[in-house]
């Protein structure tokens, strides 16, 4: 062991990660004999992530894209936002949508495939959802957000000195309800019913839906936020994950897409393969 007498001298190796668009023939040539399927999150992935939840406008180029991949193969979105939220966001019929992070599921164009996971939190959640309000009312810049299987506390636009005194509030909350758990993302903390459900739950369940679980099927998911790492988890060994990320972090997916931006490019040459 060494004793170091200041925490720079630290050096931690972070997963060099392969660029996916360097490896799409790669990527291209696994899927040649086997149905793809695309997963997809939505902030942070196919839009930006900005300020404020309304304003991570799908552009009229990634709704194009995803049009034409929906043609060729089956898509999903699976996003943290209320299923509502985001079918309104992507606007496209012939998509799965699994909202409030896979906990609420439908199918292409509100079809029979529909799945809800949790209804009896409801009430608990209404309870939260109250006294995060209450307790956070004094704090400049924090979004609390209500979505029908959860709620998500924005903290993005608050002062750094007010960061600690929103965790707090949530901690506190999250510690009343023994059936709640607390997970977060990129300034966002998120309140959701404590039971075994994740994004890798909700991909799998669509999977089954559809009769594509087993040999001859390769799903594919694309995300960039920790929740999203649940998906890239179940995946190992059973399909391909991408991370998209700026900034290197440890993730289980195997490619990387540095932004919005560049996942649009992979996924529009993945629709002209």
């Amino acid at each position: 062991d060494r004793v170091v007498s200041d925490l720079s001298e630290i050096r931690v190796e972070m997963p060099q990660l392969p660029p996916a668009l360097d490896h799409l023939h790669e990527i291209a040539d696994q899927a040649k004999d086997e149905t793809l399927t695309l997963f997809l999150d939505y902030d942070g992935t196919l839009t930006p992530i900005v300020s404020s939840p309304d304003q991570a406008v799908l552009s009229p180029s990634m709704r194009d894209t995803l049009t034409r991949l929906a043609r060729r193969f089956t898509v999903a979105v699976i996003s943290g936002r209320d299923l509502s939220d985001v079918r309104e966001k992507v606007e496209i019929d012939n998509l799965f949508y699994a909202g409030s992070h896979g906990f609420d599921i439908m199918g292409p164009g509100g079809g029979q495939e529909t799945f809800q996971q949790g209804q009896e939190s409801l009430p608990k959640l209404d309870e939260a959802e109250s006294r995060l309000r209450q307790g956070l009312a004094d704090i400049p810049g924090v979004l609390v957000e209500r979505k029908k299987f959860s709620i998500a506390i924005h903290y993005r636009n608050v002062s750094e000195d007010r960061v600690g005194d929103v965790t707090a509030v949530v901690d506190r909350v999250d510690s009343q309800f023994s059936d709640l758990r607390r997970s977060s993302g990129k300034k966002v903390y998120e309140i959701q019913p404590d039971m075994d459900w994740d994004k890798g739950k909700a991909l799998f369940w669509v999977l089954d839906a559809l009769e594509l679980k087993g040999p001859g099927v390769l799903p594919l998911y694309l995300g960039d936020d920790t929740t999203d790492e649940d998906a890239f988890q179940a995946l190992q060994d059973r399909g391909i994950g991408i991370v998209v990320m700026e900034t290197l972090r440890p993730s289980r997916a195997q490619y990387r897409l540095k932004n919005p931006g560049e996942v649009e490019t992979f996924l529009d040459r993945l629709a002209s393969i």
